[in-house]
Formats: structure tokens, sequence, C-alpha cells
């Protein structure tokens, strides 16, 4: 019978490795108040609570530079939105907080999604992101958020139904 030898890279039981306990720090959800993002951010809570990690929720008010010229006060509309979701997490975050320990944060930024997602990802140092599938038709021609976090290649991404 063949002796079996442990690889050179494999973590050896002096190399303070152990089990169970090297895990994501950080963990970002993007949400935007769709029900996929929803489900995301109650998927990342889960990992993030089993992990004992930080989730960072993080909204990007997007730019729409079309209703501007319709007259709308699109700064006002789209702080209201985050206003909102703050709420709700914070609603959600106190019913639950006797059973569900999890550190949290909310974060918003504002721009294109992808970009501020990215840039909320990179300032936290976060070792996943979690995003929810779109629910959009036209992210089919300019590609979702959560293609291009894959393609950025800079952190785990999954990706919630």
């Amino acid at each position: 019978m063949a002796e079996e030898k442990t690889p050179e890279w494999a973590p050896s039981a002096s190399s303070g490795f152990e089990l169970g306990t090297d895990g994501p720090k950080v963990i970002l959800v993007g949400i935007d108040g769709s029900d996929a993002s929803w489900r995301a951010a109650a998927y990342a809570a889960g990992l993030a609570r089993r992990q004992n990690a930080l989730l960072a929720m993080v909204y990007v008010q997007p730019w729409m530079a079309m209703a501007g010229a319709y007259g709308a006060d699109v700064q006002a509309v789209t702080a209201e939105m985050a206003d909102d979701l703050a709420r709700q997490i914070q609603e959600h975050a106190e019913r639950v907080k006797d059973v569900y320990a999890v550190r949290w944060k909310f974060l918003t930024r504002r721009g294109d999604p992808y970009a501020g997602l990215a840039g909320a990802a990179d300032e936290l140092k976060a070792d996943a992101v979690v995003v929810g599938a779109s629910e959009k038709t036209g992210h089919r021609l300019v590609g979702s958020v959560a293609v291009r976090l894959v393609k950025a290649g800079r952190w785990p991404v999954t990706v919630v139904p």
C-alpha cells in the first residue's frame, strides 16, 4: 500500500490554520428595494451570522439623467428611497435581534450600481459580495451588475435568484 504524503502547499497542524475559523469577515450585499435584493440580503445575513462576519448593506442611488429633463427632483426621490430602505432594514433588524446576532451597517453611494458596489467592497475590504439576480430587461444590453462584478474578479460573487 502506498504511503500518503501531505502536499507542501497543504496546511499542516503546526501552520496555525484551524478548520472553521478562517472565513469571511465582511460580506457586502447590494440592495435596491427589489424582491431579488431582499432575498440576497436574507441570504447574506445568514452567511454573516454563521461566519460571525460584518454584513454591509449598500444601496446605490442611481443617476437618472432623463428624469431631470422632466423636472423631477431625482436627488430628493433617491435620497427618500435610501431613507426608506434604511428604515426597513432597521425595523427588520429589531424584529430578529434576539434570533440572529448579526453585526451590520448600511451605506449609500451615488452613481452607477456596479461602481458603487465595487467601490464599497474595496473600501470595506469585503471578502464576498452578494447580489440579487437582475429583474430588469435592459441589463442584456449593458450587462447586469452581477456579471460586471464577476468579471472584475476581485471578490467571490454570489447571485441570489
